[in-house]
């Protein structure tokens, strides 16, 4: 599979055979610019501005925002209801996180994620081999909760996502950079701007991989 950042937390994954899979499409704000786009399958993890422009997506596609499990072109797709806080959602909401299951690897999508993990959604989220992980705080887990929660769910990638970039600009105070997360947890890291992985070669890329944005 191919995996690319387009900022925040959005991603498209494309498969083996071509499908593919774009998390939390957003509307043109904080200094990102997200182009026309086509995809087989969306998924929105809670539905706020930068995580649900369904009008960005062209052609179409399955669109799933809730709980549950699905499947389509081969994908199996199961969402995880969690909370864009740390109140049981009183406060920004629920928040679904995605476990993909594509080309035999695991790749779970946290979404907003603003908890750390009890035991029933770990069990029901599964085996993770890829790992999106909101790391910016403020809005979402901060890095050493993201940390925590890395190690709650054992990815052999972890890919941060939703931290401070240059295109925040004057928004930069708004998170945190992903130094801060890199530096808590300890790994080691890799640049890249398209990251393609498969069963053969994940090992490769252990520890945190962080993409870059266009």
């Amino acid at each position: 599979m191919k995996i690319k950042w387009f900022g925040q937390s959005c991603f498209m994954i494309t498969s083996q055979n071509g499908t593919k899979v774009l998390t939390d499409p957003f509307h043109n704000m904080l200094g990102y610019k997200l182009p026309e786009i086509e995809a087989n399958i969306v998924s929105t993890s809670h539905d706020h501005g930068d995580h649900n422009n369904m009008e960005a997506v062209k052609g179409k596609f399955m669109h799933i925002n809730e709980s549950g499990v699905f499947s389509k072109d081969g994908i199996e797709i199961k969402g995880v209801q969690t909370f864009h806080d740390k109140a049981s959602g009183a406060k920004r909401g629920k928040n679904t996180i995605y476990n993909f299951k594509i080309d035999g690897l695991n790749v779970c999508h946290c979404g907003d994620l603003g908890h750390t993990l009890d035991a029933n959604p770990l069990k029901e989220i599964g085996n993770v081999d890829i790992l999106m992980l909101p790391v910016g705080g403020r809005a979402t887990i901060d890095a050493i909760d993201a940390v925590h929660v890395m190690k709650q769910l054992k990815p052999t990638v972890v890919i941060p996502m939703h931290y401070r970039t240059k295109a925040f600009g004057i928004f930069g105070f708004l998170f945190a950079k992903v130094d801060k997360f890199i530096e808590a947890s300890g790994l080691k890291v890799k640049e890249l701007e398209v990251l393609e992985l498969n069963q053969e070669n994940i090992k490769n890329y252990s520890g945190i991989v962080v993409l870059k944005y266009n």
